[in-house]
Order: structure tokens, then C-alpha cells, then sequence
């Protein structure tokens, strides 16, 4: 409870108005997660700025604000006058006025302050202790995982005075924030997890992190107490030189025994886990169990019974206290899931060492006869160093897991290590969509059967959002919003971005995993599906989308070049590849040894290849290409005798197997279909010639997306979309049906907004001079990153949903947009370029009929300089 008279006391904050309210809930600093009775706090992030959306939480119940000066007396008269309904104080920093607070209730109310930190482990800590404490006692804990310089004071804000203890998760994810919780908080009791590597982008390395988390320790008075995790080598190590440095004047520091704890006497199961402690003087053994899983737990146990017992509780009373204690939501918390299996939910985050704890688990857990499955994401914040974390998480699964599910590019280096180290390749797949790893762990369960004994652990950072995988494998999915993370409001609206720069684009895999299985009920059950991945799979990411529309019916990709087959090969996908354009010559050992499919139009190709394939005594497959009218590549079908002559010659070659023959149309996207009809005839009498010579290649193909859609007669036995499995439009004439979703956004954040007076220049050669007083944005975006400069451009973008006007010339990097008329507009502010904003929505379509261009070209040329996001 935030009582007004304190908070003014401790920010020396002022009113705006007579108080309205002088008692409050809380603190929340996210509109889409308050509650009734709550005060809003306004903060400024990177993202985004809290004062954007003050009415929004006076309409969702805040009654009370609490808000930057500078910002209140920018408003105009009319704003700053309804927030006179409000009990609103002002301050020069919200952030340092949250701290202000917290320092400030903590000194009047003095709970005793317990502190936890460390690598990981520290949230499932912090709860034991404060469950066990709060069987005797009054005791507060922090929220959830709320553990820096602004979770801990929003956490206060919930502190009443009766409170004896608090139990405070202290985090840091860059050097010198733990120190300034602890100046903050000023604990009392003290304890770390352990030293495990952990935001290790931003310490360097784990000893860089070791020094961090010794604050911990430094901030303890002298008569306070350090509980020491005496299996971490580290932390000992942090201990002997601390009392080296400080001599006697130091807090009690004692061990938590965990060395001292029998193997033995452990027991892992889905029960819970428990060993035997051996007490000292009269009271013998004792044996503590709870709910939770993993050995890990081990440290968690016993230091939540340590300090009990050293806060004066009785050994009876901490123990049982710890077997009510059991796993919180995402940190190995076992659910029911599909075909009688257990799901292991661990998707809170991930990290090296968690990530390890999982597979051990996952291992101890799982009964004889059972399958082993491990679905994991990446792991990031790691910084430098990360490849060696992941290849030792691959060893390690190796033996610990039966299937081995990896979501993420990082994920690869796993892969490759686990092969390594004895897992077979059968056992192990990449994926890029949560639904394609929900999919491939159901027909792993379906298969193995063995009901009520496999199980599958779950794991991701946070960013990963792995917690959806969990939902579509639960047993009872409605249940996933109160035994999930991430599933509140707020959660459901964030996509967490990981890029290296303010404008990227974001690819919607699920959409395009999605249009393929539309694409497969158009062409029915009989028909191969082959996935145009040209220009870097137009834009949107070639390897991601190999991998999903693989997962989701597509039997063959092809590519223009070798390159780009090559690049897929050496990413692992080892799927039938058809290389569309020309191969060189020289580059056809290179073809051969990667194993992909070669488009044959002449003998003397025909004859270098089979030399390339003999050279390397291999095989290769080719398919050859009749050109019924484009013109591009390709025999002339009136040539029949020449196209005829070739699949001889070529079938007859040591070395090369025709696989396949096909077409490809020039016209099918529009409206009149007489000239693609044209084109099909002569291609069924070349196939007809064929299958007389009784040589017809076994796989024929000639729709392309827009054949697929509206020329059923084109399918044969396998159909080659390209544009549509994006979600877009083949032409204004040939639209995708309903169903189908657009795969790609394309955005950008404003770098600055300005003043620009009348008569003045915007951008190079002064093509655009101001009329009157304009209000620019400068977006980081330009010709460089194929936002197109001339002769047309885009003519307007997205900001808060309306449409704003491109002034004066494209840069090479950055261009400006009037947004005079578009209110509150500020630096960091999201630009949507194509895409959805709101209700408004700029599409492929649009855009390249204001460039006078095609679809195919607009998100083609986006350059690989623009990060793609999933």
C-alpha cells in the first residue's frame, strides 16, 4: 500500500492539483497490465515513453500518476486540465523517484532485508525462503522476477508496515546495477546462487561477473550474514578474498553443507526432490523434501532451511514448510501433455547452466522405456563466448535426450555438436516456428506411444517465447493461461526484438508455414509442392523459410544459383534442391558434391556435367527445361526432336539421372489465360512425344503461383509457388484466396523530430522547400536498404497509424516525413514502411503500384543490410 504522504515525503514530489486520492495499491508502469486502485508510473524506456499513455490509464483505473514535470508542463492546457481528475504528482525523474521511495519505506518500516542473487536460480530462491519465512512471520517478497533498479522499487510499492522480513531478488545485466540495489535496499542477510554465466554481453566474462555479484557481499553490515553455496567454486573463491581484504569486521559468513549432503541419499522423481541432512548436536538426520525438480534445487532447499532456522524457526517448522513448497510457472514446472506424455515447462529464460539442469532432469525424470525429448531456443545474452556454451550443450544432450528439437540459427551449433558427440542426425531438427516444433514433438509421441512415460522438457530465453510450444502441447491447453509465463495483457501484445539496427524487418514464419498447407489443400494430396527460395526466398530469409515450409508439406526447394544452394547446404538442409539458372561449367563439380538438381537445355551441358559426376563418381539428378514461350532458358518445344534427343542422351550418361521435365509460364497471372493455354499445349504434346518414346521423366512440373491458383489443368504431379507461399498477390488479376497471410513487415523507428522553419531545403539538390513551419521526422532508412529513391518513391509511410508524406530526396541511409499533422510524435516512435499500424495498413500491392513495379520487386530489394526478425 503507497500511502501519498510518504511518497511525496521521500521524492519531494508536488501535487498538480488538490489530492484526490491519498492511499494507492500499488505501482504499475504498464497500462495493459494495471489494476483498479493502482498509481501509474510514467518511464521513460527504449522503447518508449510511459507518458504517452496517461489517459489510457486513467481509463483503465489508475487513480493516481506519477509523472515527469518537463512532460506536464509541455502538455497543452486543455491535457494538463483533465488530469486535474487525478491525484497526480510531479517529479523531476520517475526512475530516481521510485528508488527514492523504496530507500525511503524500507527505512521507516525496517523489515529485515534478505537479499538473493547471483547467476541463475535466484527467483525459485527468493520464493522458498519467503514461503518458508512466511509460515512464522510477515514476510514480503519481490514480484516475480522483478529484480532492478525499477522492478524492486514497483515491488515496494506493495510493502506494508507489518511486514518483519522481505525477500528481495536483486539482478544485474550490467556492471555497477547490483551495487546500486544494494546502496538501495541495504540488506541484511545475504546470499548468492552461484556464478553461472549469465548477460555475459555486457560483463565480458564469468569472472568480470563473479566481481559484479561480490557486491553483494561488500554492501552486508558487520552485523549482518552471508550464506555461502559452498559447491561453487567461485563463490569460495569470492569469500576467501573478501575476508582477506577485510580481515575480522566482516558478517558472519556460513556454508549452506551442501558438500556435505550424501549422493546417496537423493532422490529425484516426480514427487519432488529429497535428501537427508545431517544436523549437529541432538537432533540426528533429518530429511527435507518438497515439491520441486532437479537436483539443482539442492542449494534452493537448504538455503531457504538455513535461514529459517537461523530467522528462529524450529527444524519441524521449516520442514514443513518446504514440502508445501513446489515449481513456479516456466522454471521445470511438470504439466500434463498430449498422447499421456509430461511436459517439463522451463521457459521462463535460458542460460547455460539452467539449460543444463533441464537436460539432467530431464534424464533423472524420465521412466524406463520412455523417450527423452528436449525442445529447445536459443540462449542469449552471452556475449562473446556463446559458441562454446552451445556446443557443450550439445554434448551433453547427446546423451540425455532421445529427439533433439532446435528452434533459432544459433540452435545449429548444438546440432552439429550433438552429432558429434553420437546423437544420430535422424534424431535431431531444426525448426524456425513454434508450431513446426509443437508438430514434430506430436509425431514423435504419436510414434514412440509408450503412454504416461515420455517426456519433454521445454526451454528457451525469454525473447524466444517457448512458452507457446508448451501451449500447443498441453493436454489441457485451456489451462495455459494460469499455469504459463508471459500470459497476462501486456505479454500478449510484445513481440521481443533482437536486432542490430532501428529498421528491420519482421518475417511472420507461421504465416508463410501457413499458406503452404492452403497451398496443399488447393493441389490435393497427389501433387509434389516444390518452394521457389530465389533472391534469399524474396527477402524474407531463405534457410528460416526452407525450414518451415519443409515441416508443413514442400518435398523440394529451388534456388536461381549455385550459391544459393550452397548456402542452404551448408546450413544443413539436406532436402532435394533444383537450380533454376545457369550452371557454369566450372561449377559443376561444385553442383555435384553438394548434391543438388541441375536444369539441362543443351547436350553439351548434359556431356560437362556427367564428367563432373564421374570425376567425383557421384550422381546427379537434373530435370530439363522446355521453353514454350517465355524465352528465357529452355529448348523451343517446336525443337521436340532436340528436347527428345537431350532426355536420351541424358539418361543414357554414367552419371546423371533424369528426375524431371518443365515449363514455365509467362502469362498465368493474368485475367486472359489464351497465351498460357498456348503454352500448356505445346507442353503436353512434348510430354505426350515422351511418354510415346516411353521416357517421359518421372516428375513434371509448370505452375507457378499463379498456375497453382488458377490454372488446375498446369498442376501434373508437382507445382513450384513462389510469391503466394509469402502471402502475396501473384497479380492485381490473380490474388491469393482467403486464408493466405502476408509473411513480411518492413519498419524503422524516427531518429529525431524537428522544427523546420518556411523556406527552407529538406534533403540533397533543395527538390523540397518547406511552405510553411514543418515538424520532420528522420527515419534511419534509406536506397541503401532498397527504400527506393527514385524515379517514384514510396510517397508516404505509417506513424501512430496515419499515413505520412516522404519530403525531399532518399538518402543513402536516413530520409525525413513531414508529421505536422500527426500529434505526439517523438524519437523511437515504430514507422511501419509495409505492413499493419493500427487500422491502416500499407501493403506489398500498394507500394509497388506507387513505384510503378511488381510485389516480387519491393520485397526482393530489401537488402541484406536490413536484420530479419521472427
Amino acid at each position: 500500500m503507497i500511502q501519498l504522504a510518504y511518497l511525496l515525503a521521500a521524492t519531494q514530489g508536488r501535487l498538480q492539483s488538490p489530492e484526490k486520492q491519498t492511499r494507492f495499491q500499488g505501482f504499475s508502469h504498464d497500462t495493459r497490465q494495471i489494476l483498479p486502485g493502482e498509481m501509474f508510473v510514467a518511464v521513460r524506456g527504449e522503447r518508449g515513453d510511459g507518458h504517452d499513455y496517461l489517459f489510457d490509464a486513467i481509463e483503465r483505473g489508475a487513480t493516481g500518476l506519477l509523472v515527469e514535470t518537463r512532460h506536464i508542463e509541455s502538455m497543452p492546457e486543455a491535457e494538463q486540465e483533465r488530469l486535474k481528475q487525478i491525484t497526480t504528482v510531479m517529479v523531476e525523474d520517475t526512475r530516481q523517484a521510485l528508488r527514492a521511495y523504496a530507500s525511503e519505506i524500507l527505512q521507516r518500516w525496517q523489515p529485515t532485508i534478505i537479499a538473493v542473487a547471483g547467476g541463475v536460480g535466484k527467483t525459485s530462491m527468493k520464493e522458498a525462503i519467503a514461503s518458508v519465512l512466511s509460515r512464522n512471520y510477515a514476510t514480503f517478497r519481490s514480484w516475480k522476477n522483478y529484480n532492478d533498479l525499477l522492478g524492486i522499487p514497483l515491488s515496494l510499492g506493495r510493502l506494508e508496515p507489518q511486514h518483519e522480513y522481505a525477500v528481495l531478488e536483486l539482478g544485474c545485466d550490467h556492471p555497477g546495477e547490483l551495487h546500486k540495489l544494494c546502496q538501495m535496499v541495504k540488506p541484511h542477510i545475504g546470499i548468492l546462487t552461484n556464478v553461472a554465466p549469465v548477460q555475459l554481453q555486457y560483463f565480458g566474462s564469468l569472472e568480470h561477473l563473479a566481481k559484479e555479484l561480490s557486491e553483494l557481499l561488500y554492501s552486508l553490515p558487520p552485523e549482518g550474514c552471508f550464506w555461502l553455496n559452498d559447491s561453487d567454486a567461485r563463490l569460495v573463491e569470492i569469500v576467501a578474498h573478501y575476508q582477506q581484504q577485510r580481515g575480522s569486521a566482516v558478517p558472519d559468513i556460513r556454508p549452506l553443507g551442501i558438500r556435505e549432503i550424501n549422493e546417496t541419499q537423493i532422490r529425484v522423481g516426480w514427487e519432488g526432490l529429497s535428501f537427508t541432512l545431517e544436523q549437529e548436536g541432538e537432533m540426528g538426520t533429518l530429511t527435507l523434501a518438497s515439491r520441486l525438480l532437479g537436483r539443482q534445487h539442492i542449494s534452493t532447499m537448504l538455503a531457504a532451511y538455513r535461514i529459517g532456522r537461523a530467522c528462529g524457526m524450529s527444524a519441524e517448522e521449516v520442514s514443513e514448510a518446504l514440502e508445501q513448497l513446489g515449481p513456479i510457472e516456466g522454471r521445470l514446472n511438470p504439466l500434463p501433455g498430449v498422447y499421456e506424455s509430461r511436459l517439463l515447462d522451463d521457459t521462463h529464460n535460458a542460460s547455460p547452466g539452467s539449460v543444463l539442469a533441464g537436460l539432467q532432469a530431464l534424464d533423472e525424470l524420465t521412466n524406463e522405456g520412455g523417450k527423452r525429448i528436449a525442445i529447445l531456443g536459443e540462449m542469449l545474452n552471452l556475449g562473446y563466448y556463446q559458441d562454446d556454451w552451445y556446443e557443450q550443450i550439445g554434448e551433453q544432450a547427446a546423451s540425455k535426450v532421445d529427439y533433439l528439437i532446435l528452434r533459432g540459427e544459433r540452435t545449429a551449433l548444438i546440432a552439429e555438436s550433438a552429432r558429434q558427440a553420437g546423437l544420430a542426425s535422424e534424431q535431431i531438427e531444426l525448426v524456425s516456428t513454434h508450431e513446426d516444433a509443437a508438430q514434430l514433438a506430436r509425431a514423435y509421441l504419436e510414434r514412440e506411444g509408450e503412454a504416461g512415460r515420455n517426456v519433454v522438457l521445454l526451454k528457451g530465453s525469454e525473447a524466444t517465447r517457448m512458452e507457446r510450444v508448451t501451449e500447443m502441447l498441453m493436454a489441457h491447453p485451456e489451462e495455459a493461461q494460469e499455469k504459463l509465463v508471459r500470459q497476462t495483457p501486456g505479454w500478449k501484445q510484445i513481440l521481443v526484438l533482437q536486432t542490430e539496427r532501428p529498421t528491420w524487418v519482421e518475417i511472420d514464419l507461421s504465416a508463410i508455414g501457413n499458406n503452404v498447407r492452403k497451398i496443399r489443400e488447393i493441389v490435393g494430396p497427389g501433387v509434389q509442392i516444390l518452394i521457389s527460395l530465389k533472391a534469399d526466398a524474396y527477402g524474407h530469409g531463405a534457410l528460416k523459410v526452407a525450414r518451415t515450409v519443409l515441416h508443413n508439406g514442400a518435398s523440394m526447394l529451388g534456388v536461381a544459383t549455385l550459391s544459393e544452394a550452397a548456402a542452404l547446404r551448408e546450413a544443413g538442409i539436406d532436402a532435394p534442391i533444383l537450380i533454376f539458372g545457369y550452371v557454369p561449367y566450372w561449377q559443376m563439380r561444385e553442383a555435384v558434391r553438394l548434391d543438388v538438381t541441375i536444369t539441362l537445355y543443351s547436350s553439351e551441358s548434359a556431356q560437362a556435367l556427367a564428367r563432373a559426376a564421374q570425376a567425383l563418381r557421384q550422381s546427379v539428378r537434373v530435370h530439363i527445361k522446355v521453353d514454350t514461350g517465355m524465352g528465357r532458358l529452355g529448348i523451343r518445344s517446336e525443337q521436340a526432336e532436340e528436347i527428345l534427343a537431350l532426355v536420351r542422351e541424358a539418361g543414357e550418361l554414367e552419371g546423371l539421372e533424369v528426375e524431371g521435365i518443365y515449363t514455365h509460364f509467362a502469362s498465368a497471372d493474368a485475367d486472359d489465360k489464351t497465351y498460357a493455354h498456348t503454352q500448356l499445349a505445346r507442353f503436353q504434346h512434348i510430354l505426350e512425344l515422351l511418354e510415346r518414346a516411353e521416357i517421359c521423366p518421372p516428375v513434371v512440373h509448370a505452375a507457378n503461383s499463379a498456375a497453382t491458383l488458377s490454372l488446375p489443368e498446369a498442376h501434373f504431379n508437382m507445382v513450384r509457388p513462389g510469391i503466394a507461399i509469402y502471402g502475396l498477390d501473384p497479380s492485381e488479376e490473380v490474388r491469393v484466396p482467403d486464408g493466405f497471410k502476408a509473411a513480411l513487415s518492413f519498419k524503422t523507428q524516427i531518429a529525431q523530430v524537428k522544427m523546420i522553419p518556411a523556406g527552407e531545403c529538406i534533403s540533397y539538390g533543395c527538390t523540397y522547400v518547406t511552405e510553411r513551419p514543418t515538424r520532420i521526422a528522420v527515419l534511419p532508412v534509406g536506397y541503401a536498404d532498397g527504400f527506393r529513391r527514385a524515379p517514384r518513391n514510396w510517397e508516404s509511410v505509417l506513424v501512430h497509424g496515419q499515413e505520412a508524406p516522404l519530403i525531399g530526396r532518399i538518402c543513402m541511409d536516413q530520409c525525413m516525413i513531414d508529421v505536422s499533422a500527426i500529434p505526439q510524435v517523438r524519437m523511437g516512435d515504430e514507422v511501419v514502411l509495409i505492413g499493419r499500424q493500427g487500422k491502416a495498413e500499407l501493403t506489398a500491392e500498394e507500394i509497388a503500384r506507387r513505384l510503378g513495379t511488381i510485389n516480387y520487386e519491393v520485397v526482393a530489394e530489401i537488402l541484406a543490410r536490413v536484420p530479419r526478425v521472427n
